[in-house]
């Protein structure tokens, strides 16, 4: 199973996001300290979820990197995140 669909196995399981789009953005850290050969270290999230609202950013990216702990202290070296609640969401 690639790190990508263990990030998308996790974040689903937890948060039951209604909206999550995970994009490996290794390929632009080619050659940088921490990005492997192979890539699957670089990654971007965006997640819309109801398990957000009420909470702020520093929150709700705290929420995010503690259900990718295990990740994060493995094969993922940089993770951005862009955490929503449904009524934060775009339309």
């Amino acid at each position: 199973m690639s790190v990508a669909e263990v990030i998308r196995g996790k974040l689903e399981e937890t948060f039951r996001p209604a909206r999550l789009e995970i994009v490996d953005q290794s390929h632009l850290h080619l050659g940088h300290a921490g990005a492997p050969e192979g890539g699957e270290s670089h990654f971007r999230v965006e997640i819309t979820a109801a398990a957000f609202a009420g909470k702020s950013r520093v929150e709700r990216q705290r929420m995010v990197y503690a259900c990718l702990a295990d990740e994060l202290a493995g094969p993922v070296h940089a993770l951005s995140v862009a955490a929503r609640a449904p009524a934060d969401a775009d339309p």
